[in-house]
C-alpha cells in the first residue's frame, strides 16, 4: 500500500481559455502609462478597484450552518464582447479501497473538496444559524484553489474525517510590481476558520507555492514552495525549493520538511 499520494496544485486553465478570444487570468490593479520611449510605466495603485463579479452557486459543507458561494469576475469575449464567467472545476483523486477503511468519495483529500476556475476572485461565507454573510477576502484576489470541508462522509483509516476550516491558495498581491495580479506573482496559502474569518498564513510570504502531496499515514499535507531569493516578487526555476508540512488535524502546526541548501 502506498501512503503518499502526489497531487499538483497547478491546474489547467478554464476550458476554452487557450484561444485568442479570452484574456489570461488576472486583473489590473495599478495605473499603467507609457514614457516617451514607449516603455510601460507602472504608476499608483487603483484606489477604487471594483470588478464586475457574479456568484456561481452554493457549496455545501458537512456542517449545515455553513455554506459558501464562489464569486467570479465577469469577463468579455474579445471577439464578440459577450460577457461570461468561469465555472467551478473540481480536483479529484483516486483513494484506497473502502475495505481498508479509506473512502474519500473522489475528493482531493479526505475531508476536503477542492475547486478552481477561470478568474475566481472571492468566496462568500454564509451562516444559516445567524443569517450573516462575509467575504473571505476584503478585496478581489485571484484564487487558484479553494479547499473546503466535504459534504460527503469521508473516512481515513476507518475513522470519519470532518474538517473545521478552509484553505485557499491565492495570488493576492502584485508582488512583481507589473500593475496586475496574475499568475506571475507569488502564490500564497491561507487558513480560515469555519466562519471564514481569522485568516492566517500557512506558508511564509518569502515563498511561492508550487504543488502539494498528501500523506495518509500522518494526515499531513506537504507543500512545495519556491523561495523568492532575489526578492523580485516572482517565482523562477533556478530559485531553491523548500518543502513544508501542514498537520491537517491541526493546521496551526506547520513545519519545514526539507530546506534547500
Amino acid at each position: 500500500m502506498k501512503y503518499i499520494f502526489p497531487f499538483l496544485i497547478f491546474n489547467l486553465l478554464f476550458l476554452g481559455c487557450s484561444n485568442n478570444h479570452v484574456e489570461k487570468k488576472g486583473f489590473q490593479v495599478s495605473d499603467i502609462t507609457e514614457d516617451e520611449s514607449g516603455q510601460k510605466v507602472v504608476g499608483l495603485p487603483i484606489d477604487s478597484l471594483k470588478l464586475e463579479t457574479r456568484p456561481r452557486n452554493v457549496l455545501l459543507t458537512y456542517n449545515n450552518e455553513h455554506r459558501l458561494t464562489p464569486i467570479y469576475k465577469v469577463n468579455y469575449n474579445k471577439k464578440t464582447n459577450e460577457p461570461f464567467v468561469g465555472s467551478n472545476l473540481y480536483h479529484s483523486t483516486w483513494n484506497d479501497d473502502d475495505r481498508k477503511g479509506n473512502n474519500w468519495n473522489n475528493n482531493f483529500m479526505p475531508g476536503f473538496e477542492a475547486i478552481y476556475g477561470y478568474n475566481f476572485v472571492n468566496v462568500s461565507h454564509y451562516n444559516n444559524l445567524t443569517n450573516t454573510e462575509n467575504k473571505l477576502f476584503d478585496k478581489p484576489v485571484l484564487i487558484k484553489t479553494l479547499y473546503y470541508p466535504a459534504f460527503s462522509k469521508d473516512t481515513l483509516n476507518y475513522e470519519p474525517v470532518k474538517r473545521g476550516y478552509y484553505m485557499v491558495s491565492v495570488y493576492d498581491e502584485d508582488s512583481n510590481k507589473d500593475g496586475f495580479i496574475n499568475m506571475k506573482d507569488l502564490r500564497r496559502l491561507y487558513h480560515f476558520d469555519m466562519d471564514g474569518k481569522n485568516k492566517t498564513t500557512l506558508i511564509p510570504k518569502t515563498h511561492s507555492v508550487m504543488s502539494s502531496e498528501y500523506d495518509a499515514a500522518n494526515d499531513f499535507m506537504y507543500v512545495f514552495a519556491k523561495k523568492d531569493s532575489n526578492q523580485n516578487g516572482q517565482m523562477e526555476t533556478e530559485e531553491p525549493t523548500d518543502i513544508f508540512w501542514i498537520d491537517l488535524k491541526n493546521p496551526e502546526k506547520v513545519g519545514k520538511q526539507y530546506q534547500a541548501e
